[in-house]
């Protein structure tokens, strides 16, 4: 039975998070293996057949492939491509690439969903400073997954730290979502915006956070075919993503291996 608040965002039992967790931890996995496995001269569908054997390896199913007509495992996005990039063979990496790594996976009806922005090999101090922004700016917007705050708290905290740390474009048009029995539910989480605004958090919702931040402008385009993201002036891109569960401790990320708590411990320092 799952139950929804009357914002329309599901609500799980203490039971249905820890099946959550069994997902997330597929997804921690596979990302901790692909992390691992990036090398140059590797092409984005060479990742892709790691991702999809470890996900069906551990008896779940790749949530990516087939969806809305998806046809990969996971998203491979490179360089100036912000999300959403479809894994190929024709181009294969070379040091001073940056790419960013979506991944998703169902287990027993529930879904995982996290992203990792890896650089390959010896990349400029730029892309280096890029990387870490965009995964604090992450930790940062999961900190306020607590009990009693307010939605738009995610994306004001996020884009606080974004400009905090120099001039970086936030895609406006893209953010996060809800997840659970589905990939992507209500509501949509931005990455920007006022806080103090939107439902308030509640012990047993799950969220899906994933800033994306570009080099340069915050503007994209989509190609064309359909799906691959890049940005509208050419420079690179980095995404971070994690399913986090509202609990009455605090935030539990679902997807991270520790569960968390070596990011929101730096968040508390801090960092």
């Amino acid at each position: 039975m799952f139950k929804k608040n009357k914002h329309g965002i599901q609500i799980k039992s203490p039971e249905q998070v820890e099946k959550m967790r069994a997902a997330g931890l597929v997804v921690g996995r596979t990302l901790q293996l692909l992390r691992e496995s990036v090398q140059p001269g590797m092409t984005p569908l060479d990742l892709d057949a790691i991702a999809e054997k470890a996900i069906r390896d551990e008896g779940a199913i790749p949530s990516f492939k087939g969806y809305q007509g998806f046809p990969a495992t996971i998203c491979a996005s490179v360089n100036d491509e912000v999300v959403h990039g479809i894994p190929t063979d024709k181009r294969k990496l070379r040091p001073g690439d940056v790419i960013s790594i979506d991944c998703g996976a169902i287990l027993d009806g529930w879904h995982g969903d996290s992203a990792i922005t890896v650089p390959i090999g010896e990349v400029a101090d730029e892309l280096t400073e890029l990387i870490r922004v965009t995964e604090d700016a992450m930790w940062h917007g999961i900190a306020k997954l607590r009990v009693g705050g307010f939605l738009s708290d995610i994306g004001h905290a996020v884009e606080k730290y974004i400009r905090g740390q120099g001039r970086y474009g936030i895609p406006q048009e893209y953010g996060g979502h809800g997840i659970g029995t589905e990939m992507h539910m209500d509501p949509w989480v931005a990455n920007h915006g006022k806080g103090g605004r939107g439902p308030r958090f509640e012990a047993g919702m799950c969220f899906a956070i994933e800033p994306m931040v570009n080099l340069g402008t915050g503007r994209t385009k989509v190609l064309a075919d359909d799906w691959t993201v890049v940005t509208l002036d050419g420079r690179q891109s980095a995404h971070f993503e994690h399913s986090v569960a509202v609990t009455a401790g605090g935030p539990l990320v679902l997807t991270a291996l520790d569960g968390g708590e070596a990011g929101l411990a730096r968040v508390a320092r801090g960092a």
